[in-house]
């Protein structure tokens, strides 16, 4: 899909703001972790913020890192065309700066709520981001990039918690807890629009949305399930995997969602082959020593599950919850795998890493590839 396309789904949009010339306009974009073609979606969003009113000195970008690592201007400059990089401002957000951030309360959940101070106080408040299957959040997408994006860290800590309620899975949003606190602040924070794509498994732009974010949501929703789910009662016997490529493999921390969704298709005591450059590391410095100073799946659960939470070893958490379940073998460049040794297999050729997966299979064992396994879901896991 591309720009002319987007801008007709724009035009069709009537809000009842008015803009004029001293109206500051904040949108939140999502960091480089996050697959989304930037280079076609904004412009024609400032097309029409201009043409509408807007004056560019008056239009903020911010960069919703919610508590991952700041990105370098190198890495900015992937997501956002230098022509809007270079003419507009651009704020990272920081979750720990909390004088910049603004306390609205608790919310229904009992969740903090704190928002990067200076979009809050804009005057108009745009999301923009992408519809897809995450794998407790239910979905990503709609106002998750600003209250998790440009959240402070205890906001996001205090909904993350709710990682250890049963009903924080994939595919669920009205009934996820995690997903409804998400709505809650959400509304708290007054947000006008979300501007939301759904990418099919080559990251091109199968839809486009521009509405409130609740409406968003519904929409990208219907069409992100109709693209990814994968009709079947299989269960195999070894699960070869990949987050779909760069930026999905980043890290650690980003390539472990695809575990998650290959867990929907492998058996118990399964294996699970994830293939992730893993570039920038474990992406985390308190998920890796988490896993090092608990030396099991079974330790870093019991330690997880009787300490206050924290981002960071809730990756830990996740891992070793799959590590209990399946045998998992990491094919990656990641120069740190000391930590991982009492958790999973890692080496750093897909060969090998078949070869090691013999040892719990036999030679009748069935097998099913996910190269884009992120991007998939099975419906037998749908409940809304």
């Amino acid at each position: 899909m591309e720009e002319p396309a987007i801008e007709e789904t724009l035009k069709d949009f009537r809000y009842d703001w008015y803009i004029n010339e001293n109206t500051s306009v904040a949108i939140a974009i999502n960091d480089p972790t996050r697959p989304i073609p930037y280079h076609l979606i904004l412009p024609p969003l400032l097309r029409y913020l201009l043409k509408a009113g807007a004056r560019s000195e008056n239009i903020s970008f911010f960069i919703a890192t919610g508590t991952h690592n700041s990105p370098s201007m190198e890495e900015l400059s992937l997501i956002i065309p230098a022509s809007i990089f270079e003419n507009y401002r651009t704020i990272v957000h920081n979750c720990d700066d909390y004088n910049n951030l603004e306390y609205l309360g608790v919310s229904k959940a009992g969740t903090p709520v704190y928002i990067n101070k200076r979009y809050y106080y804009s005057d108009i408040k745009i999301l923009t981001g992408h519809i897809e299957p995450h794998h407790f959040m239910g979905f990503s997408g709609g106002y998750k990039s600003a209250v998790i994006g440009l959240g402070g860290r205890k906001t996001i800590e205090a909904n993350h918690k709710l990682i250890c309620n049963p009903a924080s899975k994939m595919n669920r949003f009205y009934s996820n807890p995690m997903r409804m606190d998400v709505e809650d602040i959400g509304e708290r924070i007054g947000i006008d629009c979300a501007l939301n794509v759904v990418l099919d498994d080559t990251k091109r732009i199968v839809g486009v949305f521009f509405d409130s974010p609740g409406t968003v949501m519904r929409k990208g929703i219907e069409l992100s399930r109709r693209i990814s789910q994968i009709d079947t009662q299989t269960k195999y016997d070894l699960v070869i995997c990949s987050a779909g490529g760069f930026p999905k493999d980043i890290n650690l921390y980003q390539a472990q969602k695809a575990i998650t969704h290959a867990a929907l298709f492998v058996r118990d005591d399964g294996v699970i082959i994830l293939a992730a450059e893993c570039r920038n590391g474990f992406g985390s410095e308190k998920f890796r020593s988490f896993i090092e100073d608990h030396q099991s799946p079974a330790l870093v659960i019991q330690a997880f599950e009787h300490s206050s939470f924290c981002i960071g070893p809730h990756k830990a958490y996740q891992l070793a919850l799959q590590a209990q379940k399946f045998h998992i073998i990491l094919v990656s460049e990641l120069s740190d795998t000391k930590a991982l040794e009492s958790m999973i297999t890692v080496t750093n050729n897909l060969e090998q890493g078949l070869t090691l997966s013999r040892h719990w299979l036999t030679d009748q064992a069935s097998i099913a590839v996910l190269p884009y396994a992120t991007h998939l879901m099975n419906p037998a896991e749908i409940n809304s």
